[in-house]
């Protein structure tokens, strides 16, 4: 029991060091690597309570994610990593056969219809291990990490408004 609190704590102090270190690179503009294209996005902090965002990072240990940027509540950035773990978990071989590669379309696919069934239409997620993107999100909609250092996840939302009228026709030219 004692060994279990003692482990409990360790993780509770790694998650507080994650998010001072996201904190950290959030504040620092680092110079981009040659050759490499890097991804820039506007971060707005929501405010969570610190005990979710505490949880979350715990979380982001146990799964091996890594929280690269987010303009998400904790929760649904919960449900994002654990849903994308568990499609992960269930599209790998069994432990005998050599472990394959998950198909990112397919991961793709599943986590965007998970995410339109719970919290509502036109959320887009990109899955892959090397892309690139500029996107534009509804507040409160944007999510980017990385699973084992080796694929990488972008999900967001985006406003849909329904089209009541037919456009105007465009004028016969003469």
């Amino acid at each position: 029991m004692e060994k279990a609190l003692k482990l409990k704590e360790k993780k509770q102090g790694q998650a507080m060091q994650t998010l001072q270190q996201q904190d950290s690179h959030h504040s620092q503009a680092k110079p981009p690597k040659q050759g490499l294209t890097t991804i820039t996005t506007h971060v707005v902090r929501l405010k969570s309570p610190p005990e979710d965002q505490v949880k979350l990072a715990a979380t982001a240990i146990t799964l091996n994610v890594r929280l690269r940027s987010s303009d998400m509540p904790a929760h649904m950035q919960n449900h994002a990593l654990r849903h994308t773990k568990t499609l992960l978990d269930s599209a790998a071989a069994p432990p005998p056969a050599p472990k394959t590669r998950p198909n990112p379309t397919h991961l793709a696919r599943a986590l965007k219809k998970e995410f339109d069934s719970v919290y509502g239409p036109a959320w887009h997620c990109v899955v892959g291990t090397s892309f690139g993107s500029f996107v534009t999100h509804s507040p409160g909609g944007f999510v980017y990490f990385s699973v084992d250092d080796s694929l990488s996840v972008l999900l967001f939302k985006t406003e849909v408004q329904l089209v009541k009228e037919k456009p105007p026709a465009q004028a016969a030219k003469p």
